[in-house]
């Protein structure tokens, strides 16, 4: 727990950085009205926040998937900014997006090799809720990785976005997205 507080205190941004991500990811569920229709997927989002570049030890390429750099490399820039290039990245791309602490985007979008039980023994005892596909797997697992500060999802299925720090994870289903700001809400009475 030590290693990852400072790591955590390193990056004193990181936190600002995934709600930025989770947040466009919300957004990006609720702007999508089709979940309910057979045959149809929604935007899809599998980002890795982590604290060094030195990732390849447990990424491989994901060939020409790539996060469009030239028209966003940094998510602070513009929230309207990198909120277009992610619907476009969540509907025509697939691997994980890389943002390294400071917030700038990796061009490779990259499939990221699960660790084995040698290498990080917590692995083995992660319990997987039934809804958790692949994507979420890897997710939770690399989140267990040393240089891992958060993984944020949202799921293709049914617009589900889930944030994973150290082995666990916050999830957010789609009908709780937004809370008491969501607009299609109404108030509830006392």
């Amino acid at each position: 727990m030590e290693e990852l507080d400072r790591v955590l205190n390193k990056y004193a941004t990181s936190q600002n950085l995934m709600d930025r991500i989770r947040y466009v990811a919300e957004t990006l569920s609720l702007e999508f009205d089709k979940w309910d229709e057979q045959y149809v997927s929604g935007p899809s989002l599998y980002f890795l926040v982590v604290a060094e570049t030195d990732f390849e030890a447990y990424t491989d390429p994901l060939g020409e998937n790539t996060w469009p750099t030239d028209r966003c490399n940094v998510v602070f820039d513009s929230s309207e900014t990198f909120t277009r290039v992610a619907r476009d990245v969540a509907f025509s791309r697939d691997g994980a997006v890389i943002v390294t602490g400071d917030g700038t985007i990796q061009k490779q979008m990259v499939r990221v090799r699960s660790p084995s039980r040698e290498e990080i023994p917590a692995v083995a005892e992660i319990e997987y809720p039934d809804w958790m596909g692949t994507k979420h797997m890897s997710a939770l697992e690399t989140s267990l990785r040393k240089n891992v500060l958060w993984a944020i999802t949202l799921s293709e299925e049914d617009g589900r976005v889930t944030t994973f720090v150290n082995g666990t994870y916050q999830d957010y289903p789609r009908d709780d997205i937004g809370g008491r700001w969501r607009p299609d809400r109404e108030p509830s009475s006392p």
